[in-house]
């Protein structure tokens, strides 16, 4: 996900769906030692101590801070705001012909 796709998301993400999304986070994340993808120095586990540990579904979150919770743990949003990721299209088997120089001449 962007930062531009998580800032679009968060501008209309209601706290219900991020409490949504923290619990399927906290119920499927395996690995909490994997890096973060809001701060590359801390671990995933470190960023759920700093976004979700005390959320209050009653607070008026900021955008940044609702962003940084998203590009965090947007695998996890509901069905309804997830985003569908461009699917890489492979490229076609390439034709190939040996070039076939016969006679040139030159004039």
């Amino acid at each position: 996900m962007t930062k531009f796709q998580a800032r679009d998301i968060a501008e209309k993400i209601t706290n219900d769906q991020l409490l949504e999304m923290f619990q399927s986070a906290m119920r499927n994340i395996t690995d909490w030692t994997e890096i973060s993808k809001v701060n590359k120095s801390i671990s995933k586990g470190t960023a759920w101590n700093i976004l979700a540990k005390d959320f209050d579904i009653r607070h008026n979150y900021s955008i940044m801070a609702k962003k940084n919770m998203v590009r965090e743990f947007g695998d996890f949003l509901p069905i309804e705001l997830k985003i569908n990721k461009k699917v890489k299209v492979k490229p076609k088997a390439c034709i190939h012909q040996e070039p076939n120089f016969g006679i040139i001449n030159y004039k």
